[in-house]
């Protein structure tokens, strides 16, 4: 590394960890191809996909991949030796193995695509190790593994980034650049919710139940809360000038699950006669210390199209991001919406002109690329990616957050404060490009 050794760059990292906790670390650009070394920890269907658009990105190196299924990472393996030449070693003995793989030398970063539950704890072992961390959503399943994560990432001085793609949408990145020239005015209210029918990734074709199902049973609340509510939390500047205080949520009866096993595999099938304990519309209220407001759903277990809602409303005007409409006062005609599309098009945010992102073919119209590539240009340049461990803590408190409220019928639940109090003095992410 530079000809700097582990335990040196360790150290090095401690005596500069709370400027990069901050947000403040700086450091002078990298080549753009300088080598960056990742191991992949989950390469199951998202950690498949990811490893492939990390192969896309100029310089990253992929010598170790971590699964416990053999086939899934002998897939991978493959597709790394095709894409680079090289094979990289193995990691399937077992659940731990991964332990193994974020204590090499070799390594500059650790992704992890595992079920959620292993999320922290892949993440915190490579921050020990002098690693970055990257980690699909949620980052962490309770408060207190939000705080071990943010504590051990300040300890340690290693960046833990949760790669939530949504932030990289063509139409949140869009509105962000509005909320910041202005466009908006003073941000009141945002509404957001992942609506997806999503039934399918609960309980296979062949009648079995998956892992995200074992959550469907003994979980009620918000529990993939971060795709929607990243976006709403850049635009209001959440953990740079402002953040979320307390949340009151709760949950519709349940009844999707056990239909959908009823019609796929007949009224019989013990999953059509499994109690499920999560309502099939989690509705939460989050209140933000600046007096402003968020109505965040969850619908998994519905008949519907996908739709991530995007309603954000300003003192001066409103955007409707499922409906692609705005009204801007004085700007609009009175009381007609507007296409957003022109909009979109004038405030288009750099980044994504920069990776000229619309024709990336890849998952969600390339928003999963410029996250990934977010991430590894931090890795390359030693920095605090723009999505930090604070955020990765916070928008992933809405699970258990959420969960507490529904148990205690819809009472509020406070946020921890897990910048200490930074998040006065922290700036608000920058509007830049590649």
């Amino acid at each position: 590394m530079n000809g700097m050794s582990r335990r040196g760059f360790m150290q090095a990292g401690a005596a500069m960890g709370a400027a990069l906790a901050l947000g403040t670390g700086a450091a002078q650009e990298a080549p753009k191809d300088k080598p960056v070394r990742v191991g992949m920890v989950g390469v199951g269907g998202r950690g498949t996909y990811l490893t492939k658009t990390l192969l896309e990105i100029p310089g990253v190196v992929l010598p170790a991949v971590c699964d416990i299924n053999k086939e899934h990472a002998a897939r991978a393996g493959k597709m790394i030796a095709d894409a680079s030449g090289k094979a990289p070693e193995l990691y399937t003995n077992g659940e731990r193995d991964w332990e193994r793989l974020v204590a090499r030398e070799d390594l500059d970063a650790v992704v992890t695509a595992t079920p959620w539950e292993w999320h922290t704890p892949v993440m915190v072992a490579a921050m020990k190790a002098g690693k970055y961390g990257g980690t699909e959503v949620p980052a962490a399943l309770t408060i207190d593994e939000c705080w071990e994560l943010v504590r051990t990432s300040e300890q340690t001085g290693m960046p833990c980034m949760m790669l939530e793609n949504v932030c990289y949408f063509e139409n949140a990145l869009a509105i962000l650049r509005m909320v910041r020239e202005g466009v908006f005015g003073e941000l009141i209210h945002a509404e957001a919710g992942y609506q997806h029918d999503g039934r399918f990734v609960f309980i296979n074709d062949a009648g079995e139940l998956l892992w995200r199902g074992q959550h469907a049973i003994k979980t009620n609340g918000n529990v993939y809360p971060t795709h929607p509510i990243g976006p709403v939390a850049q635009w209001m500047n959440i953990n740079r000038g402002d953040r979320f205080t307390r949340i009151v949520s709760m949950a519709a009866k349940s009844r999707g699950m056990k239909s959908y096993a009823a019609k796929k595999f007949g009224a019989d099938h013990p999953l059509a006669k499994q109690d499920y304990a999560m309502g099939d519309l989690n509705t939460s209220l989050i209140e933000t210390e600046n007096g402003c407001t968020v109505t965040l759903y969850l619908d998994l277990f519905t008949p519907r199209p996908y739709d991530l809602i995007f309603r954000l409303q300003g003192t001066k005007g409103i955007v409707m991001g499922a409906w692609d409409k705005i009204y801007l006062e004085d700007v609009s005609p009175k009381d007609t919406w507007e296409p957003f599309k022109p909009y979109m098009d004038k405030y288009m945010h750099p980044l994504w002109k920069d990776h000229n992102a619309g024709a990336i073919t890849g998952g969600h119209g390339g928003g999963d690329y410029i996250t990934v590539f977010e991430f590894v240009k931090a890795v390359r340049n030693k920095t605090q990616p723009p999505q930090d461990v604070y955020d990765a803590a916070t928008w992933s408190a809405i699970v258990p957050l959420s969960v507490e409220s529904i148990a205690a019928h819809g009472a509020p639940r406070e946020f921890p404060d897990f910048t200490g109090g930074k998040w006065k003095t922290t700036p608000p992410l920058e509007i830049r490009g590649a």
